[in-house]
């Protein structure tokens, strides 16, 4: 326990040490968390009100991100898969830095949820009134909560056997690994049980919502990967090989080309059969009575995601900076396409067939851009102190050799990171 302590300890130091352009990104990262916390503030005191979000578009910004950020968090599951079933060690290391965006989407995720409730201090009902297992609401909560779980387990385990310079051991992170890749897919699944399952919203009433979630988040979450592994690459001791990314990318291309067609095959269903519930997906695709404000947005999604495709598909993707441009095209239209796209239209038009438009407002977008930039804080610090422990400049053995030198633990500790 206290070698275990000393480590937390010594990860906790390590974590605000660096050089001008790591404090620059936590600098710059700190101020959107305090604006968001500023803007989320201002929600408490006044309400839903100071958002974009009304009585007939009861659901926007923030679930949609929600929405986003499961996936991100499920897409961990397919590093985890060629590792440990088709026994790729070019990965292996890799996993480790999948599973800790996991940790931190988790924990983004859980963050939009409670900001999109009108009175957060009720949350506690919800455990009061446990409807499981009729609620799929329910079903969310555990989940997530236990992938998060999972991966807090895995990633610190493996972390602290490299500290400890000793071989896992199988038995306490193999059986956890596969169910996490279940699990990884379920947390997914049961989100988009969520919505389609509610029978008062028909744009969401189809049985390839599930399977179109899932590989939009196989898309989006490997992409995102690809370019933090870049970042890494190119700014840290560790390296990152070519393979990897290769790797990566088909996994990336086969997932985006599957999304692609699930939504061509729900267009077609939607305007094809032309049935009295076409009416959110006109409005989404073409306007509706004259209001289109979603139309710029999905278009937008699709074009960005026809054009990161056919990069991935040619051979010049193979070159790294035209496979980042690829990613950051598919994540931005991926994050369009499956939240403004997705969560928006099925309110619109209303029951009563009100057509009521949602635009998110300034300190909607504050809050949303605070908790993004609190994650990417999450997982930098995550990231900062776990490179050291996998490139072996960071364990047990050099923090008595530091001692046995009578070196400061803060000298020490200084030269680990600038080494």
């Amino acid at each position: 326990m206290r070698t275990y302590l000393t480590f937390l300890y010594r990860c906790f130091r390590l974590s605000f040490v660096g050089d001008r352009r790591y404090y620059a990104w936590m600098f710059l990262l700190t101020v959107f968390v305090l604006l968001g916390i500023n803007a989320y503030c201002k929600q408490l005191v006044h309400g839903l009100a100071t958002t974009g979000m009304t009585d007939q578009v009861s659901w926007g910004f923030y679930i949609a991100n929600f929405t986003f950020l499961v996936g991100m968090a499920a897409a961990a599951v397919m590093l985890v898969i060629p590792v440990y079933i088709y026994r790729n060690r070019e990965l292996h290391d890799l996993v480790i830095f999948g599973e800790l965006f996991a940790v931190a989407a988790i924990i983004m995720a859980m963050l939009f949820v409670t900001v999109d409730l009108g009175r957060p201090d009720r949350f506690h009902h919800l455990l009061l009134r446990f409807n499981f297992p009729v609620s799929m609401l329910t079903w969310d909560v555990l989940v997530l909560n236990g992938y998060l779980l999972l991966n807090l387990h895995i990633c610190g385990y493996l972390i602290y056997c490299a500290y400890r310079r000793r071989t896992p051991s199988k038995v306490f992170y193999i059986p956890f690994v596969f169910v996490a890749i279940v699990w990884a897919v379920s947390i997914h699944t049961v989100t988009a049980f969520l919505y389609s399952g509610l029978g008062g919203r028909p744009f969401w009433n189809s049985a390839v919502v599930a399977p179109r979630f899932l590989a939009s988040a196989f898309a989006a979450g490997p992409a995102f990967l690809i370019l933090s592994l870049a970042v890494l690459d190119k700014f840290t001791s560790y390296r990152v090989s070519a393979k990897a990314f290769m790797t990566l990318r088909n996994t990336v291309a086969i997932a985006l080309s599957i999304s692609m067609f699930l939504l061509g095959s729900e267009a077609f269903t939607e305007f094809y059969t032309d049935s009295a519930h076409v009416a959110s997906a006109k409005y989404l695709f073409f306007g509706l009575h004259g209001r289109s404000g979603l139309v710029p947005w999905i278009w937008t999604a699709i074009g960005l995601n026809l054009v990161a495709m056919l990069l991935l598909y040619l051979p010049i993707s193979r070159k790294l900076p035209v496979l980042m441009v690829a990613c950051v095209m598919l994540i931005v239209g991926i994050w369009i396409e499956k939240g403004m796209g997705m969560i928006v239209p099925a309110f619109i038009p209303t029951p009563l067939g009100e057509i009521v438009e949602y635009l998110p407002t300034m300190n909607e977008t504050l809050v949303t851009l605070g908790i993004w930039a609190g994650g990417l804080l999450i997982y930098t610090i995550l990231v900062r102190v776990t490179i050291p422990v996998l490139t072996g400049r960071l364990t047990h053995d050099q923090a008595f050799s530091a001692a046995s030198r009578e070196l400061p633990a803060g000298a020490a500790l200084e030269k680990e990171a600038h080494a």
